[in-house]
């Protein structure tokens, strides 16, 4: 496993770096995707997803984030998409469609260059 911190580390253009800084930053909101796991929470979440989001003790930041399913910033305050993507699927939304938004591609087109070998960026 690689401790590489050095420059180049972060210096990756477009792509997110998911570190410690990172999760510690995002513990709560990936907490509160992770609960999603459970039937009960599902439905608790569905009931009024302002309040699970205090219970959770979410930052302002991060409330606006999931409330308002900005799934950039989810990502840009700390969450993991592995935890992010368990609120896309309640939505009913694909790996594909969260592909697209992080790429600006939209979901067909993501897929369309996912199938032809996958995004050229230079």
């Amino acid at each position: 496993m690689s401790t590489d911190t050095g420059r180049g580390r972060r210096d990756l253009p477009g792509t997110p770096v998911f570190d410690g800084d990172t999760s510690r930053r995002g513990f709560r909101m990936n907490k509160l995707f992770m609960s999603l796991r459970d039937a009960g929470n599902r439905e608790r979440f569905l009931a009024d997803e302002a309040a699970y989001c205090r219970g959770f003790g979410l930052s302002g930041e991060q409330q606006e984030a999931v409330l308002g399913r900005d799934w950039q910033a989810m990502i840009d305050l700390g969450g993991s998409i592995f935890y992010v993507y368990k609120l896309a699927m309640m939505d009913g939304r694909s790996m594909q469609y969260l592909g697209g938004v992080f790429t600006g591609m939209g979901e067909d087109d993501f897929v369309a260059a996912m199938r032809a070998g996958g995004r050229r960026d230079g």
